[in-house]
């Protein structure tokens, strides 16, 4: 019980807040960066649209190397936060305590990627998210059994993009934040459901292009976010598409940098 209590002291202290405060604004920073990446691809047909092609974006604003050291602390600190809740839901009796927990461990797994990405940028690094998928996907299918764990790691992606996608929809995003009251309320409500539905929907199709490549055999198939959103383009009036994830993964950012005064920590 005194380390449950350690871990909680660690996740309720004011530093460790304030951080996962900053994670929030850098992951809104890059989904901004990533939507207005995803026009362009639909536009022009080239680029990186992915978090190492919004990082590299990052990197060269103004201050961008600053602000990709700051992002790199504040979503370490994010995923720091979000391991203590799941750790904190262990051992509880209710069952919906033990599904935010894994929730959590989830995310948690999430942004420390994001970080370490982040943070591999920050040291004047770059990383390419195409074939970083297409290499970890073949180190997956050559293992016993890759086949079957790369078309689950798939079905589990896809699964994420339907939760996504539910959630904005039925608004349940509002539970992990102190929502505004009066006319503030609607525009955060508005960027919520659009934000998670676009998300979802780039999630899920890098989930089946994980599905595909371990059905053909191909890791080829698996291209990352970056892949996934060139291949909306692909599809009847796949520009168009294309353009309102773009537009949604904005709305996502932009709700994002709410969630970063609003979230309930």
């Amino acid at each position: 019980m005194s380390t449950r209590r350690a871990v909680g002291s660690v996740g309720d202290s004011r530093p460790v807040r304030i951080l996962a405060r900053v994670g929030y604004v850098g992951s809104a920073l890059i989904h901004l960066l990533l939507g207005v990446l995803a026009i362009q691809v639909a536009a022009t047909g080239g680029g990186e649209a992915d978090q190492a092609g919004a990082l590299a974006q990052l990197g060269d604003l103004p201050g961008g190397p600053l602000l990709l050291w700051v992002t790199t602390v504040g979503l370490f600190a994010l995923a720091l936060w979000l391991a203590i809740q799941a750790v904190l839901g262990i051992g509880s009796s209710s069952k919906k305590r033990w599904i935010r927990s894994l929730v959590a461990g989830a995310k948690a797994a999430a942004y420390l990627v994001l970080g370490a990405t982040a943070l591999t940028f920050a040291l004047g690094s770059s990383s390419n998210g195409s074939s970083s998928a297409q290499q970890a996907s073949a180190s997956i299918l050559a293992m016993p059994a890759g086949q079957l764990l790369l078309g689950l790691i798939g079905v589990g992606a896809a699964a994420v993009g339907v939760y996504l996608v539910t959630k904005g929809v039925r608004q349940k995003f509002l539970e992990d934040i102190d929502a505004p009251t009066g006319a503030t309320r609607r525009p955060v409500v508005i960027l919520g459901v659009v934000g998670y539905i676009a998300k979802g929907i780039a999630v899920a199709v890098v989930g089946i292009l994980l599905v595909v490549a371990a059905i053909t055999l191909d890791p080829s198939k698996s291209t990352g976010l970056d892949g996934a959103l060139k291949a909306l383009v692909s599809l009847p009036l796949g520009p168009v598409i294309l353009v309102a994830v773009g537009i949604g993964l904005i709305a996502f950012g932009v709700y994002t940098l709410a969630r970063a005064r609003l979230a309930r920590l």
